[in-house]
């Protein structure tokens, strides 16, 4: 007896380290997912070589994971204080958030009508335009509502994008050599989500000032016809010490006609007849065009794109959105080294909005509440990527 337990605890053990290494290998990438005359594939080198194919998947992934997590912790938020209250959720609802929503007024009414630019009488669209707005501020009250209990309560959010090695070669960077926490991004100056996130970035840096630091990689992007020029502005303005500079007036003002990134140079206080040779003569094209290389192996498809110690954020993501991940990344003590200084494998992502890549075209927005367009959270400069060759649809 004391030989067959001796037996199973043995095999029970066997099996447990066995299970223990099988995980620790899915962990650091060294699990064989297939064999090839001898030759072992590991799934690392499946995610570096066809991460084109694979980022995306994990994204899309991410996403559906991120929305039914805040779902969840939604509906966790809502149960406990309607237990708390001695309510059921539906009572707390109508308490809190239903009863504060007031009916809009006739002048509201008017002017959202207004905005409409339609053929129709107000008479005909009256009440269309009242449940409208009722909903629009229904949500905002839940909303609002909710991101109390969320701060009273403390949510913090370990669930981490997908990850993915991004070179970074002689990419302009500011901030701490040494900070904790690096995010590349790949923009467009002509892209107006890009212009849209610039100051949210610059508020990001002064928040963590030490502990972020940003670098910049150039992806113009082909129906923008003004970008790749500009990108090559900034990279002359960085041979004379002022890339950040240029960089910021383009976001900043969205001047990028040949003669106005010269005014530019100008105000800077650039050397003009150097600055005039090298953008004249395109000496940092060749520059520009190896960044652009880079976000095709990488798959990417619009502007902005970001890695934040290489985990993988697309489109106009919120203050807030990037703020989480730096946090993330902070409370795991990752090094800035985890985005690697060589080259790398591929990859790929999509907006948020989750729409199908190959139907995106321009910068997509989304029509507001109040009738006007906006840009959504996810939104970004798309291009239509049908095959291997890159065509723009206008």
């Amino acid at each position: 007896m004391v030989t067959l337990r001796m037996l199973i605890g043995l095999a029970l053990g066997i099996s447990l380290a066995a299970f223990a290494r099988q995980v620790r290998a899915q962990e650091n990438g060294a699990e064989v997912v297939a064999e090839i005359g001898g030759h072992k594939l590991t799934r690392a080198e499946l995610g570096q070589k066809q991460a084109a194919k694979l980022l995306q998947a994990r994204y899309q992934y991410y996403a559906a994971e991120r929305e039914a997590l805040d779902q969840l912790i939604e509906e966790q938020l809502l149960e406990t204080e309607a237990s708390r209250k001695h309510l059921t959720v539906d009572q707390l609802l109508q308490r809190e958030v239903m009863s504060q929503i007031k009916d809009p007024t006739e002048l509201q009414l008017q002017v959202y009508y207004e905005a409409m630019h339609t053929n129709e009488p107000f008479a005909a669209v009256r009440e269309k335009i009242v449940t409208t707005l009722h909903q629009t501020r229904l949500a905002k009250a839940r909303a609002a509502y909710l991101q109390t209990l969320r701060d009273r309560t403390g949510v913090r959010i370990d669930l981490a994008p997908p990850q993915a090695e991004v070179a970074l070669d002689n990419a302009p960077r500011r901030g701490l050599e040494g900070a904790p926490v690096l995010i590349v991004e790949f923009a467009d100056y002509e892209c107006p989500f890009c212009q849209q996130i610039h100051p949210e970035l610059k508020k990001l840096e002064e928040e963590f000032a030490g502990k972020v630091a940003l670098a910049y990689k150039d992806f113009p992007l082909p129906m923008h016809p003004r970008a790749e020029k500009a990108a090559e502005a900034a990279r002359c303005a960085a041979e004379q010490g002022k890339f950040w500079e240029f960089h910021d007036a383009l976001f900043d003002d969205h001047q990028m006609e040949l003669a106005q990134l010269k005014e530019h140079a100008r105000t800077l206080k650039l050397d003009a007849a150097s600055f005039d040779q090298c953008l004249d003569a395109g000496e940092q094209a060749a520059a520009v065009r190896k960044d652009f290389a880079q976000a095709q192996r990488l798959g990417l498809t619009g502007t902005p794109a970001f890695f934040v110690n290489g985990h993988f954020l697309s489109g106009a993501v919120s203050y807030s959105t990037l703020r989480e991940v730096v946090e993330q990344q902070l409370a795991a003590s990752v090094p800035s080294h985890t985005v690697r200084q060589r080259s790398i494998g591929q990859g790929q992502y999509r907006s948020a909005a989750h729409r199908s890549l190959p139907q995106l075209s321009a910068c997509e927005k989304q029509t507001s509440a109040s009738g006007g367009e906006e840009w959504a959270e996810g939104s970004l400069c798309a291009w239509d990527r049908p095959g291997p060759e890159a065509i723009h649809r206008p």
